[in-house]
């Protein structure tokens, strides 16, 4: 376990995960602390955090100098049980990435969905969405991206996850935008089916896995008009991304989302308009670091 320093007035901050050694939150956000001016103030670090030891390990961070943290695998969902309150989003969404403690309260917020509706180039109505994965991740963009008038349909290995997630959010998008444009599908529709939009939301890569072994995706379909999202940021440019910026797709990489969600924590945590620049910086060294 590792965690942010400094002296007993210092506001900490941290990732938690499990594990969370590769995290490149730590770098990312205290490039941003520094740019800010608040390195002598402020200070972030990572925990790892068994997922039996979450609940009890979080409801003491604030009295542990910490005034939030950023969680990530496998504690989203958790981190929405054990709030005392949520935003509209994590609520809707059923898990969390952001934890804020005011008032000796802990407050739940979900900026995966803002982030990646940061990076996308294009408006999301009438557009065709495929989302793999069924996780924390996959919950935040599938309630984005259909939030903002895309049809998505949801793929995951364990077919009852990909079910479950979208009967969740179906019953959060009635009377909505959202309402009706969620479906959960197989293998085999995703592998054939047209898609203007692919967000990896699984964990397939961090090990260099051959995406298309593991992936129902046909590397023939991405092309020129199809823009892919890949979740995943270990190491060097991950395949997915190779090639289908290879194919003349529009690609965004998991680093990229990173920043964008890391920067809008910490937007709520200190209220300052974060560094992008810096916090791009810093993560992508580490990237060059690691490959």
């Amino acid at each position: 376990m590792t965690a942010g320093g400094g002296g007993p007035e210092t506001k900490r901050l941290a990732v938690l995960g499990h594990p969370v050694s590769q995290s490149r939150s730590p770098a990312m956000q205290s490039a941003a602390l520094e740019a800010l001016g608040l390195s002598g103030e402020w200070s972030y670090g990572a925990v790892d955090l068994d997922p039996a030891e979450f609940d009890e390990r979080v409801r003491a961070l604030p009295g542990e100098g910490y005034v939030g943290v950023n969680v990530t695998i496998p504690h989203k969902e958790s981190a929405l049980r054990v709030a005392d309150e949520a935003s509209d989003a994590a609520h809707q969404i059923g898990a969390a990435n952001t934890l804020s403690f005011p008032d000796d309260l802990i407050r739940a917020d979900n900026t995966d969905a803002t982030g990646l509706l940061a990076t996308l180039p294009e408006p999301l109505e009438g557009r065709a969405a495929l989302v793999l994965g069924a996780g924390g991740s996959a919950r935040a963009a599938a309630w984005a991206l259909a939030g903002k008038g895309a049809s998505v349909s949801v793929w995951n290995r364990t077919a009852t996850r990909g079910d479950e997630l979208v009967r969740d959010l179906a019953g959060t998008g009635v009377g909505t935008v959202a309402e009706g444009r969620l479906a959960a599908i197989s293998a085999d529709r995703a592998r054939t089916g047209s898609f203007d939009l692919i967000v990896n939301c699984s964990a397939i890569g961090m090990e260099d896995e051959d995406p298309f072994e593991h992936l129902p995706v046909d590397p023939d379909r991405l092309r020129a008009g199809v823009t892919v999202v890949d979740l995943v940021y270990a190491g060097s440019e991950s395949r997915l991304v190779a090639e289908a910026r290879s194919r003349g797709a529009t690609t965004i990489d998991g680093l990229e989302i990173l920043v964008r969600q890391g920067a809008e924590s910490l937007r709520l945590w200190t209220g300052m308009d974060p560094p992008l620049d810096a916090m791009r910086e810093a993560a992508r060294r580490g990237s060059e670091t690691d490959g």
